[in-house]
């Protein structure tokens, strides 16, 4: 049986793979047209799924398995060569502590002013800026799963009251209490940051609108480490602009890369980081046991015991 792990940005050891798995053919490749070449009698696909396009797909026609390195799989539905009984899987629940950090990252950032004060260091200027703390301070979580309770846990570190907003939970570790969604406006106006961590599909698509931010609090900040589209990008712009919230911290973007010309670049109290929530230095380490599984199942013909099905 050959395995094809397309490994654009090494987010996998194959060699690790190969040493567990030594009766399986595993290439690995990182560009297109050395993939394509080899790619005819590969069963199964490893790789980023934003990364898979669809010449790869069709060149694939023994493919029964896409084990996605991502936690969103959503590109995979746009690719019209892949057969709907081929069996997809995701890499959620690994994400959680580089997402959660990211976050952080964003808050404590605006929040202690570092882009000033990183300019006054460049200026050997002594000002002692006002500090603002997290502690006391409350945190709305739109979207409540695995990389969500990760990020909850963190904050009831610091002191946070932790806002959780879903329909399909009641109650996750890390959260002081959860909400439906149809009361996503009532818990903007609660929240000193409002953070997207919903998939994104036709019921979260602009699901944060002008509504949404003029709820929020003028000393509020808005964080996204979603998908860039359930965000209406215009409505936050006027937000920023007008100082009707506070900053924002952005990961996705409705186009990505976002364009050079884009006005989210200018506005000083963003910070723009591009799409790199879900990266970490040990990646290959956190997602290493889920592949493992993933693949003993595929090999042994027990498909539906596979972690993490899209379908």
């Amino acid at each position: 049986m050959e395995i094809l792990v397309f490994n654009p940005i090494g987010h996998v050891d194959s060699a690790r793979l190969q040493a567990d798995f030594p009766d399986l053919t595993i290439r690995e490749e990182s560009e297109l047209e050395p993939a394509l070449r080899v790619c005819g009698q590969a069963e199964a696909l490893i790789g980023l799924a934003h990364f898979i396009e669809d010449p790869l797909i069709a060149a694939m026609p023994r493919l029964r398995w896409v084990c996605s390195l991502t936690s969103g799989t959503d590109h995979l539905n746009t690719l019209p060569s892949l057969k709907p009984d081929v069996r997809i899987t995701s890499g959620r629940g690994i994400h959680g502590p580089q997402m959660a950090e990211l976050t952080f990252l964003y808050m404590l950032g605006l929040l202690r002013q570092i882009d000033q004060i990183r300019a006054d260091q460049q200026q050997h200027v002594w000002d002692r800026r006002h500090q603002t703390l997290l502690w006391s301070k409350t945190i709305v979580i739109a979207g409540v799963g695995a990389i969500s309770e990760e990020l909850a846990l963190r904050c009831k570190a610091f002191g946070m009251t932790t806002v959780g907003v879903s329909d399909s939970r009641q109650s996750a570790p890390g959260f002081d209490e959860i909400v439906p969604r149809d009361q996503l406006i009532a818990a903007a106006q609660r929240a000193d940051f409002l953070v997207a961590l919903v998939p994104l599909n036709s019921q979260t698509i602009g699901m944060f609108d002008a509504n949404v931010f003029a709820a929020m609090k003028p000393t509020s900040i808005f964080i996204n480490v979603a998908r860039g589209p359930v965000v209406d990008e215009p409505a936050l712009i006027s937000a920023l602009k007008e100082k009707r919230i506070a900053g924002a911290g952005l990961d996705v973007f409705a186009t990505e890369p976002l364009p050079a010309a884009h006005p989210l670049w200018d506005l000083p109290n963003v910070i723009i980081t591009p799409r790199i929530g879900g990266m970490s230095d040990v990646y290959d380490k956190q997602i290493h046991p889920l592949v493992v599984h993933n693949l003993r199942c595929f090999v042994d013909g027990r498909m539906d015991q596979m972690k993490n099905i899209v379908r």
